[in-house]
């Protein structure tokens, strides 16, 4: 019963579903770039599409997938993208009330959490058009994330040497990509950003691989702490 009365909800708003599909299309291509690029760089199939279903947060893939391919262990992984993950906490308060009360919709709600379904959702000017718009591009992004990861696993497994192919660039590539747009529009995010390559740079010839990164992430948070005590100030 109660999936018969959402579905009217969603149909109302076609126009959400053609905007999101937008978003979809490039949440795909990226899904593919990342699941093939995790293959053939030496890890199991297993790996991305098992991530990608309980992770689900590419920029924390592509960092922890990242330090494992440069050599890093498990651990560093980990403690990558859960940092680069933490900033969703943020995103889901301000989507608490979008998402629901039921237990099972806040369960579910949470896990689709990321920075487009939060924009998407948040730019709608009335509660229900939130709460559609919450829910289409989420499951949506989700579903096609997935598949797009599955399949570029699968074919990772028969491309062989990734250099032929460029797509051992495709992680560095996928990460400038994402953070590109804040560094051009906000100088606090560009310090914080210098702040961090300076210090994993320095570190770098003196620590194991995937050590860098956590040392560039710990510089980030140091500044980002910094810059709040100015504010409240």
């Amino acid at each position: 019963m109660r999936m018969t009365e959402r579905t009217p909800r969603v149909a109302r708003y076609p126009e959400l579903i053609r905007d999101a599909s937008l978003v979809w299309l490039a949440s795909g291509v990226v899904g593919v770039s990342f699941g093939a690029v995790s293959v053939t760089g030496g890890l199991p199939v297993w790996v991305p599409v098992v991530m990608s279903l309980v992770v689900y947060a590419g920029s924390a893939q592509f960092s922890a997938v990242g330090v494992l391919l440069a050599g890093g262990g498990p651990v560093a992984a980990a403690a990558t993208g859960l940092l680069l993950n933490t900033r969703t906490a943020a995103f889901s308060l301000a989507v608490a009330d979008t998402i629901g009360r039921g237990r099972l919709a806040r369960l579910l709600g949470a896990h689709l959490v990321t920075d487009e379904t939060v924009a998407f959702a948040l730019a709608q000017p009335d509660p229900a058009r939130r709460r559609a718009a919450f829910w289409i591009s989420g499951l949506g992004l989700f579903a096609v994330w997935n598949a797009g990861v599955l399949a570029g696993a699968l074919a990772g497994s028969a491309l062989g040497d990734t250099g032929t192919y460029g797509l051992d660039a495709a992680f560095p590539a996928v990460l400038v990509a994402l953070v590109l747009p804040a560094l051009r529009t906000d100088s606090a995010v560009r310090r914080s950003a210098l702040l961090g390559a300076a210090l994993a740079l320095a570190v770098t010839p003196a620590v194991p691989a995937g050590v860098p990164v956590l040392v560039a992430l710990a510089g980030l948070a140091l500044y980002g702490s910094r810059m709040g005590g100015r504010g409240r100030a």
